[in-house]
């Protein structure tokens, strides 16, 4: 998979491309990692635009990431949610923890 950082004003997007799955971890967590150290950035963005499969380790490294940010009182957002990743993140009842746009 392919990350990408897109920062606007106080707001980060780290746009995905390819599946989000488990050999993610290590480049999901680096990217959220210097995006969690930015002291200017505020909400962070997730962005699914051009993800087609997500599995449930996937899933897992999205409430790490909304457990962390929580604690650095950033907020986290999931965009650009379609097919199989939304039906994914509706299944795992996600909108009751995430903003899903």
């Amino acid at each position: 998979m392919n990350i990408e950082i897109q920062k606007v004003g106080n707001t980060a997007r780290l746009v995905l491309n390819g599946r989000f799955d488990f050999n993610s971890y290590q480049d999901f967590n680096q990217h959220a990692d210097q995006i969690m150290s930015d002291g200017s950035i505020g909400q962070f963005a997730v962005d699914f635009e051009n993800v087609k499969y997500i599995d449930s380790s996937a899933l897992g490294m999205l409430l790490l990431l909304k457990e962390r940010a929580t604690s650095v009182s950033k907020t986290v957002l999931l965009v650009n949610c379609k097919g199989a990743v939304y039906q994914a993140l509706e299944l795992g009842n996600f909108h009751r923890l995430f903003t899903i746009q």
